[in-house]
């Protein structure tokens, strides 16, 4: 009898938890795990070396210098792409799935999700990596579960989160 793939089963050793303005690209197969209402994730992937990265950004643009930090996705997604890159990663091997962008009326007037989700979108597409799987928008927050060797990623759906994870955070 066939045994059926168990994404707990899989070879990782190692997990870590993702905070908010936080980027990983780690040295060997991991579980990468984070929490998002209105912030945004983005997992690269190399199909070529089989390598993989996270981040995790809360607000989608900022252009003061010396201000900047990876809580925005403009610096976090430059910055994941460039450690892909000093990982001797290619462009052409390259795709990104996209996480997040959730909009609760209840919490907040306005929708930071849907412009952390365009700002992710944009950047990726400039770059010319291209969006294999995405699950963004809606009013639900996220737990997202990214397997760093396989591209494998397990999200679910949540109804509620801390007020810490919807914008404005706290």
């Amino acid at each position: 009898m066939d045994k059926q793939y168990n994404f707990k089963e899989s070879s990782l050793s190692t997990h870590y938890l993702l905070q908010a303005g936080y980027i990983l690209v780690p040295d060997h197969p991991i579980g990468i795990s984070t929490v998002i209402g209105s912030a945004v994730s983005i997992c690269i992937f190399d199909k070529k070396q089989r390598i993989g990265g996270m981040n995790h950004f809360q607000f989608p643009y900022i252009a003061i210098k010396g201000k900047t930090t990876a809580l925005f996705g403009n610096i976090a997604t430059a910055v994941l792409l460039k450690m892909m890159f000093a990982r001797e990663s290619s462009i052409k091997n390259l795709e990104a799935q996209l996480y997040g962008g959730a909009y609760h009326p209840e919490k907040n007037n306005k929708d930071i999700g849907s412009e952390n989700i365009e700002i992710a979108r944009k950047i990726l597409l400039k770059n010319r990596i291209s969006i294999t799987s995405q699950d963004v928008g809606g009013e639900k927050g996220r737990k997202v579960v990214f397997n760093t060797n396989t591209n494998e990623v397990a999200v679910l759906k949540v109804e509620s989160l801390r007020d810490a994870d919807w914008y404005p955070y706290e």
